[in-house]
This record gives C-alpha cells, sequence and structure tokens, in this order.
C-alpha cells in the first residue's frame, strides 16, 4: 500500500514539474518568437554579454568648446542732425604720421593746396604732369621739386623765393622760353637743374653749388651762355648741352667735370687749350672722361694735342 501511494505521489510531482516553463534557456525562446514573428536571425545577438564600454566607476565625459561670444550689442544710428553736420564737415588731407619735411612744413603760402594737387613725399614735391601753367607754391622746407610734362612758360624770381633747402628743380619737357635773371641764383643748396626739352635761349646765372646742368633740347645759343659761367663751380660733375646752337665749347670748365655733352650743336673749332693747360705738360684732366662732340661740324683729328690731359679722346668726327 505505500509503495502505490509513493507511486502515484512521483506521477504527480513528475506532472507538475512539466507544467512549469523552463528557466534556463531564454534565448531559444526568444529566437523562435522572433524568427516566426519577424523573419529575423538573431542567432548571432548577445543579449546578455553587450558591452558598450561604459563603466559605474569611470563615466564617459563629452569634452566640447563654448560658442564664440557674439555681441549683439548695436551702437544707435546717427540722428538726421548729426548726418548732416558729417556731409558738411569738410575733407582733411591725410597726412602720414611722423614723416619730415613738406608733410609737416605747409607754412608757405598755397603749399597746402600744392601738396593736395600735386604729391607730396617726405621733402619732395611731385608735378609730373598736372597741367601746371607755372611754378606752383612750394613749401619751405621743400628739397627735391618735380614738374615735368607741363605747359609751364616762364620761371620768375618769386617761385622759388627763400627756398633755401631746395636742392634739385627738375622741368622737363614743359614750354619755358623765359627765365628771370635771378631765378635761381638765390638758392644756396641747389645741385641739379634740369631744363631739357624746352624753348629755352638764355641760360641765367646758377650758384656755385651745382653738380649737374641738363639744358640739352633747347634754343641755347653762345651768347645765351654767360662768359665763364661754370669757372667757379668747383663741384660740377654734369654738363649737359646737347642739340642746342652753341657755337664753341664754354671754357673754362672745372676740374671737377666728369662728363660734357655738346652732342649736335654748332661747334666748328677746338683749342689746345680747351681742355689742357698749355702751362703745364704735367697737366692731367682724370675725371673727364665722357666727351661727346658727334653731330658737330668739327675735324678732332686736327688737333690732337687738345686731348693729351685726357684720359680718353672725345667722341666725334675724325676726319
Amino acid at each position: 500500500m505505500r509503495t502505490l501511494l509513493n507511486l502515484i505521489l512521483e506521477v504527480f510531482v513528475l506532472k507538475l514539474a512539466l507544467a512549469v516553463p523552463s528557466r534556463h534557456n531564454p534565448q531559444v525562446e526568444l529566437d523562435t518568437y522572433y524568427s516566426a514573428n519577424y523573419d529575423v536571425d538573431l542567432g548571432n545577438l548577445n543579449l546578455y554579454n553587450y558591452d558598450d564600454g561604459l563603466t559605474i566607476d569611470e563615466p564617459q565625459i563629452e569634452i566640447g568648446t563654448l560658442p564664440p561670444f557674439v555681441d549683439h550689442f548695436q551702437a544707435p544710428a546717427a540722428s538726421l542732425e548729426e548726418e548732416e553736420e558729417e556731409e558738411e564737415r569738410p575733407l582733411q588731407p591725410h597726412m602720414p604720421s611722423g614723416g619730415s619735411g613738406v608733410l609737416t612744413d605747409l607754412d608757405t603760402p598755397g603749399g597746402l593746396h600744392t601738396c593736395l594737387q600735386c604729391t607730396c613725399l617726405g621733402s619732395s614735391v611731385y608735378c609730373d604732369d598736372a597741367k601746371q601753367e607755372r611754378i606752383p607754391p612750394l613749401p619751405k622746407a621743400t628739397t627735391h621739386f618735380y614738374a615735368r610734362y607741363n605747359k609751364i612758360s616762364k620761371v620768375h624770381k618769386s617761385d622759388f623765393s627763400r627756398m633755401n633747402k631746395l636742392k634739385k628743380i627738375d622741368l622737363t619737357s614743359n614750354q619755358i622760353s623765359e627765365l628771370d635773371k635771378d631765378s635761381f641764383i638765390d638758392l644756396p643748396a641747389l645741385e641739379e637743374l634740369v631744363l631739357r626739352e624746352n624753348q629755352v635761349s638764355l641760360l641765367p646765372p646758377l650758384p656755385d653749388s651745382m653738380t649737374l646742368i641738363d639744358a640739352s633740347h633747347n634754343k641755347l645759343s653762345s651768347r645765351g651762355i654767360q662768359r665763364e659761367a661754370f669757372k667757379a663751380m668747383s663741384n660740377l660733375q654734369y654738363l649737359y648741352l646737347a642739340d642746342n646752337h652753341i657755337d664753341y665749347i664754354p671754357v673754362p670748365l672745372p676740374d671737377s667735370l666728369r662728363s660734357l655733352h655738346l652732342q649736335n650743336n654748332n661747334i666748328q673749332m677746338i683749342h689746345e687749350d680747351t681742355f689742357c693747360n698749355l702751362k703745364d705738360h704735367n697737366y692731367l684732366r682724370n675725371a673727364l672722361e665722357d666727351i661727346r662732340l658727334d653731330g658737330n661740324p668739327v675735324n678732332l683729328s686736327k688737333i690732337p694735342q687738345a686731348y693729351i690731359c685726357l684720359p680718353r679722346i672725345p667722341i666725334g668726327g675724325l676726319v
């Protein structure tokens, strides 16, 4: 009787165990469920071993930068009265700070106007191709003045009065036919004068400080050059008088002279003492290496002793 009772109890326990769902393989049940309903193969999906790389002790923190600060403040718009004042305000010329010369010394009447009309850089004034009909007023500190390719017809004494710092004047290619007698003589610092390509027939007296004189392509004759005009110019190095109507070489020439251009004139004779010193047979003029006499009706081969003191024979006709 006890054996039968034990057998019935074991069968009951077995049925009860079969009725409880298994808890040991949920992956098999999920695979079966999703495969049947979604046609998805989840065989390679590990539901319990997925690792996102994060741990509780070391949380991942994203580090970034703050957006740039933008100032959205806008200044209030100018009133109608302020805009009208701005339009009526006169324009001021731009003067570089820390400059020298004319840009900081505009006390000559009209000097500021000239720098607005021409170009002032340092102590130089450039009025090239500016349709000028006369020399404009210059600041007192001007050292170099250029007024090339204009319509200037006359140079007045007042144009350069009290210009004690003026070193160079370039009036190339104007219409100058007249120069006052004292146009340049009172300029103590003047070194270079360029009057080429004008209509000058009379060269006025120049200061002894000259180093360069260029009056080429004018209407100069020998009468238009004062006697011994260049004798006292102990620093004169360049004398250009080409393409004029000069009859003879304007002697005496200073020993400092390095270049003499007299081509295309009317020079017919050269004397033995034109360049050399007849009283001193040992005299040498070593500086004068460039003499142009081509285009003149003179035969250089007739007077070979005239060049014995020169380092080079002049350029010109030898027959």
